[in-house]
């Protein structure tokens, strides 16, 4: 009796095998650019892309000052941010290190360790709000996350309209200040991220003097007198000014004269980009409507 051969399947399992390989080589992600960055308000908004640094400088700080978005617990420490611990970095071999004009004396000595790429923000005589906007696209285009930048964008802008409906009409001029130490403050002004925040809230600001060129004036507490205005401290206060303003006369007759109890918010970095922008316009409206329900 005539016996048929049964066919070789051992190539088609070896195209099969093949293909399979390809396919999962193509579709799996591809493993994100290793980012290190010095400076804060890249990291948030890094973070906000869903694509955190891998390492970042003065973590403990950064919770202090930034506080939100948090940065995973698996991001590295490097330091501080004026003299990043190099020897750190270069162990993490990162893809590229990003950084704000601020620190491009590291240049030379960062370079050596991996490109750098410095992201500006808070240039002169440039719309506040549109440079966090390009910022943010910028960031997306490096960590290969376009959709998740315009995302954020739409976001944050949405969030500032119905955080400006929930607003009363009879909002007083607000003063935003934060303290240096028990005798000088930061005013915010013309310039600054707090101040893109209140113009998009429809919200007047009392300060009109001239600022620098982070939208601040670093000022003795005096120069706030005679302001008709409602203060607004940001946290976090330097050791020891809290406890030393209880006892300043000065002080209690500003906090007298303020239209309405000084309002005091959690830290939110005032050198911020979009998150930082959307953590202040909430926090802002939420105290000013606990005030008017009560």
């Amino acid at each position: 009796m005539l016996r048929l051969r049964r066919p070789d399947r051992a190539p088609w399992r070896r195209w099969l095998a093949g293909l399979l390989t390809w396919l999962v080589a193509t579709l799996a992600p591809a493993e994100p650019p290793r980012f290190a960055t010095l400076d804060w308000t890249l990291a948030e908004t890094l973070v906000a892309l869903e694509a955190p640094p891998r390492a970042v400088a003065q973590i403990e700080a950064y919770h202090a000052w930034v506080g939100e978005p948090a940065l995973p617990d698996t991001t590295t420490d490097l330091g501080l941010r004026s003299q990043p611990n190099l020897e750190r970095l270069a162990s993490l071999d990162p893809d590229r290190i990003l950084i704000s004009p601020m620190f491009a004396n590291l240049t030379p000595r960062l370079q050596r360790i991996a490109p750098v790429q410095s992201l500006p923000l808070y240039r002169p005589d440039r719309d506040t709000w549109h440079e966090m906007r390009e910022l943010t696209r910028s960031l997306g285009r490096l960590v290969e996350r376009p959709e998740a930048a315009t995302r954020l964008i739409d976001r944050t802008e949405r969030k500032l309209e119905a955080l400006r409906g929930r607003l009363a009409e009879d909002v007083p001029a607000l003063l935003v200040v934060q303290f240096m130490d028990s005798r000088h403050v930061r005013v915010f002004g013309a310039g600054g991220l707090y101040q893109a925040v209140l113009d998009r809230l429809g919200v007047d600001n009392a300060w009109s003097r001239p600022t620098n060129a982070w939208g601040f004036s670093l000022v003795g507490i005096e120069a706030l007198a005679g302001l008709d205005a409602r203060l607004v401290v940001v946290e976090p206060y330097p050791a020891g000014v809290r406890e030393s303003l209880d006892d300043s006369g000065l002080w209690q007759h500003l906090v007298a004269s303020s239209r309405g109890t000084p309002i005091v918010l959690p830290p939110v970095w005032s050198f911020g980009a979009l998150p930082s922008a959307g953590r202040f316009a909430d926090r802002l409206v939420s105290a000013l409507e606990s005030d008017d329900a009560a």
